[in-house]
This record gives structure tokens, sequence and C-alpha cells, in this order.
């Protein structure tokens, strides 16, 4: 397996312990050790022996760039020149690009290595990762569990050590709710301040790309790279790169306020979680951070706001998958495009792109998705309130841990509200990261997210390390 994160591989680098085609040959088998999980849907062994090779030679003629050797998983709805572009569908099943993401444009230029390309809900449309044309993925804490969705595959290859970060999508929790599932640190920065070129649209003004790593060090110098204008993604913003040095907060420095969440969203979350919650709570209260109650009065509009926004966006996106300009084609004289599209999209797939045409369409545009604008410019509002009473919000990641494989794939409401935490960070475009905090009674890891506003990212990145390393300090925070 590969090191314990980046920054302790890195050291060993320098001090002569290994190599980079060492650490790259250990993630290789690693992969092979677990492929039951199904965490790869392809792996890249001859060029990630030769980008190690680079990077080896690099670090002997000491001129290693920022990300020098470090391994990195590609969630497989991000664009890989020459590396195929599934989405976990029939539809793209041997689709190749002919250019890279700007992501991984900006991680290869660092010195990254990329292992493979990891399994997820097909389309990113899911919370569980059981919805891939390639087969579920599973939890490495208990394989009985899913490990999230749907960046499902990228958590799972960091959290089972074999590769040192991976990419993920957030659209409406899908780095967040993996991250949480396994016991990981996952960002999702605010809209625009990471490149969306290359990323295979779900839902255009939710969709974000950000890291899931085992540490915040690690998360925040691959946002670094990561970020930045691209004059290819007309929403990317004009703010520089997020800062890769990021340094808990000092000791004399004055803590920030953060806002603590009440019943209302506590009392739909298992006992685990709740405990977990209060824990790290009473924490903060010892190291002396202001902490203020706070409440939501647009709750009860995150998740049919976001489930009308997301499907309807999902509609249009998908519309170009036709059997006529790429992907699968179905072999059909009488009505080839319906075929294509009934028997290459999956059932959750072809539930929201029905949902979403149906709220677009001419009699319910204004009852539904008219509606739903309005309700997520309130949402916004709602959250420049919250943040006129604290600096950032503490809240959990999701309202249980992991949860069995197959659990809720007949209930679809149930899936959906397994999102309810963290929607509404996509609908307003804020920043927001899940920590690792504890572990329930069942020894499934717990995640609490924080949140920021928006373009606070530096500041986002900084409390969640300094809260990591108090988590990491304190004894009873082991078990619920």
């Amino acid at each position: 397996m590969v090191s314990e994160s980046y920054q302790h591989f890195r050291h060993d680098l320098l001090s002569g312990r290994t190599s980079c085609s060492e650490e790259v040959e250990r993630a290789l088998a690693r992969i092979e050790e677990l492929q039951h999980l199904g965490a790869f849907i392809t792996v890249c062994p001859d060029q990630a022996r030769t980008a190690a090779a680079e990077s080896d030679k690099r670090f002997q003629q000491g001129s290693p760039r920022l990300l020098e050797g470090m391994i990195v998983a590609i969630k497989d709805n991000i664009s890989t020149r020459g590396i195929r572009t599934t989405c976990a569908s029939r539809m793209l099943e041997h689709f190749v690009p002919t250019y890279d993401a700007t992501v991984v444009a900006r991680l290869r230029d660092a010195g990254a290595i990329i292992i493979g390309k990891t399994n997820l809900d097909e389309f990113a449309m899911g919370s569980s990762n059981e919805n891939s044309f390639f087969g579920s993925v599973r939890n490495p804490h208990n394989p009985e569990y899913v490990p999230g969705g749907s960046s499902g595959g990228s958590a799972v290859a960091v959290a089972a050590r074999m590769a040192h970060v991976a990419l993920g999508s957030d659209t409406g929790g899908s780095i967040r709710q993996p991250a949480a599932f396994c016991g990981l640190v996952g960002y999702k920065p605010s809209y625009g301040r990471v490149s969306r070129y290359g990323l295979v649209a779900f839902a255009s003004s939710l969709d974000q790309i950000g890291p899931i790593a085992r540490t915040v060090h690690d998360a925040a110098i691959v946002a670094y790279v990561l970020s930045g204008h691209d004059r290819h993604d007309s929403t990317s913003t004009e703010a520089p790169p997020i800062s890769a040095t990021i340094e808990p907060l000092r000791t004399n420095e004055q803590r920030p306020c953060i806002g603590i969440v009440g019943s209302t969203i506590l009392d739909g979350c298992s006992d685990d979680v709740r405990t977990v919650y209060h824990q790290v709570v009473e924490l903060l209260r010892e190291v002396d951070y202001p902490l203020v109650d706070i409440s939501f009065a647009s709750m009860e509009a995150w998740i049919p706001t976001y489930y009308i926004l997301a499907t309807a966006e999902a509609s249009s996106n998908l519309a170009r998958y036709d059997g006529v300009r790429y992907g699968y084609r179905a072999d059909d004289d009488e009505d080839m495009m319906t075929a294509t599209r009934t028997n290459g999209f999956g059932q959750e797939v072809k539930r929201r792109i029905m949902l979403g045409t149906y709220v677009l369409s001419a009699g319910y545009y204004d009852a539904y998705y008219r509606k739903a604008q309005q309700a997520r410019r309130w949402i916004v509002e709602d959250y420049r309130t919250i943040f006129a009473q604290c600096d950032a919000i503490l809240l959990p990641t999701t309202p249980t841990p992991a949860f069995k494989l197959g659990e809720k794939l007949r209930d679809p409401l149930a899936m959906y509200l397994n999102d309810v935490l963290t929607v509404s960070a996509n609908i307003a475009g804020i920043p927001a990261l899940s920590l690792p905090a504890g572990t329930s009674a069942d020894g499934l890891p717990i995640g609490l997210q924080l949140q920021a506003p928006y373009n606070q990212d530096e500041f986002l990145l900084r409390l969640a390390a300094d809260l990591e390393q108090r988590i990491a300090a304190s004894r009873h925070l082991c078990d619920a």
C-alpha cells in the first residue's frame, strides 16, 4: 500500500528511503489485491511507471515540482487524454477523450502521477456508488456497506491506500459524503474556484471538482494546483489560486466564531452521529472557540430545490447522448435514438432525466423550475444571514454512517434524503469540507462538515487543519 499521506511520502523520498517507482509498484499491487472493492474502472500501469521514472529523475536532479511523485486517482467523469472516460455508463463504455481536463493537465504539470480512473455512480447520479455499469463499489472499512457516492471509487482508492489523493466531483455532496463514509477529508471548493473544463456535466450550476485526501494538508496543496482562473471555463472566477500553505490557528490568535446547529438538524441524525457532533462541539468549547446557535429558515427547501434544479440541468446536459455523434449506439433501424437512450442509460439516470424533463415542460415550468430558482435565492440569502452571525458553520456531513449495500436502492426518496446536509452548499456555491471526526458503535467512520462564506476557501482549510489537529489529539473522540 502507498504511504499514509503524500506529506509522509515526500519526507521519505527526500530522506532517500523510497522512490516514486517503488511507490507506484506498491499502489499497483494494492489495486490488484483489492479488486473486489471495485474502486477502479481503468488502471494505467504503463503510464504511471513512465511518469514515476520521470519524477525519480527530477528528485535526483534536485528539481522536483510541487506534487512530484504524488499518486492520484481520477474520477471517471473527468476527461483524460488517451485514457477512456466512461462516466460508469454503457453510453460511454469505450469513449477515449482527445484532451485532458484542466485539472488533470495542472496535476500532470505539477508532477502528479495518474494511476487510473475510479468508479462512480453513473454520470455522478447517486449517493451510494451502486449505480455503476461496472458494478458497485464497497466500503473498505466493511465491504458489506456502501462507500458513499457518487465519488465512491475515489474515496475507496484513498481510504484503502491505493493512491495518495483522488479527484472527485461534487454536485450535491458527492465528494463530502463518500469522504465521511470512508474516514477521509473531502473538500468542495467555492463554485468557480476550480475549472470545470473537461468535467462531464451533470448539473452545470452545481458541479465542482475537488480533492479527497487523508489529511487537510494534502487536500490543500492539491487545491492550490487545481485552482486559479481558466479561460476555457466561462464560470471560472478571477480569484488567485487557493493558498498551498495551510497552517492551523496559532495559540494566541483570536478564534473564529462557529455556528452550531440544533435539534432541527440533529433530530434527523443517528445516535452515533449526534454523539460525535456533541463531542466535537465540546472540544471547540474547551479550546475557547466562540460558539453561536444557528438555525436555517430554508432547510425544508434544500432537497426539493436541489432535485428540481439538478434533474432539470441533467435532462438538458444528457440530451447530447443520442447515438449519433459519439458513444453507444443501439442496433435498431426503426427508432435508433430511443433504443440507444433506453439501453445506454441505467435506471437512476433515466429517472432523473424524466424528472428534469417534466419540471422543464411547458405546463409545469413555472410551478417547479421557476419556483426552485426562487427558492435557491432564498437559500443563498439564508446563508448570508447566518454568516453575519458566525464565521463558519459546523454540521454533520451525513445523517447516518454508511448503510448496507442494497438497503436504499428500492427507495429513491430515502436515498435522496441522505444528501440533506450537503446539497445546500452546492445550491449556495459556498466552500464546504468533510473531516473525519469519530466512529460509530459498529466501527464505521463518521464525518463532520465545515462550511464557510463564498470565496473563503483558505479560511475554511485553515480552520479544518486546526480542528483536524485537535480531534487527533483528543482521546475521547475514538468512538460514539
